[in-house]
């Protein structure tokens, strides 16, 4: 049976501020405070699974049970059909540099790998998003959410971040990286999510 968040305070498993200002904003209406992992001096946990769930959990459950609160984690990539599915779990990997992410070469590292393999166009990928809510006690829940469109070269607009100038999703011509947040973030994958996570265990 589904559990529902009944507190008003929530750890967001994260050392990232935008992105615990993002979910408190949108948790802010219902009551709820949102305290990051990095305010609260927690470590961040080693990732060590192949799948977004896999390592969103290992976020979700080591926040919760270092803070004694419910926390909620996300963790997000790029997948291209045309290349079985990769970066996936590992985009972030594939921009990491000695001197930090280059999200330029790794936009580039995968059209390069793209026309290796001589992939049929339009390449297909999706941003995805996977948040799980868990419990001190070891119980969570999960919603997963998906961008689907296609990617583009040369690279287009200076918004956004990651491989958003690379990619257009469906039913639009501009791509994320052109459009405005607001219009991104109306129909990105972690909105999406976020939507789900919401109906499933805040309503």
């Amino acid at each position: 049976m589904t559990r529902k968040f009944s507190g008003d305070r929530l750890v967001v498993a994260t050392h990232n501020k935008g992105k615990l200002e993002e979910f408190a904003a949108l948790l802010a209406p219902l009551g709820i405070t949102c305290l990051s992992a990095g305010e609260l001096g927690l470590s961040e946990p080693e990732e060590t699974e192949d799948t977004f769930l896999g390592n969103c959990r290992i976020k979700a459950h080591h926040a919760a049970l270092a803070s004694g609160l419910p926390a909620l984690a996300d963790d997000s990539g790029l997948t291209v059909d045309a290349l079985d599915g990769a970066p996936g779990v590992y985009t972030a990997d594939w921009a990491q540099t000695p001197q930090g992410r280059d999200f330029g070469m790794a936009m580039e590292k995968t059209w390069a790998l793209l026309e290796e393999r001589q992939a049929p166009l339009p390449r297909a990928a999706q941003f995805r998003c996977t948040l799980v809510l868990a419990w001190p006690d070891g119980h969570d829940e999960y919603v997963e959410g998906a961008c689907p469109g296609v990617l583009v070269w040369p690279r287009r607009g200076a918004e956004g971040h990651g491989y958003d100038p690379m990619f257009q999703p469906d039913g639009h011509s501009l791509t994320f990286a052109e459009m405005p947040a607001t219009q991104k973030n109306a129909i990105s994958h972690r909105a999406r999510a976020v939507a789900a996570m919401m109906e499933k265990c805040f309503t």
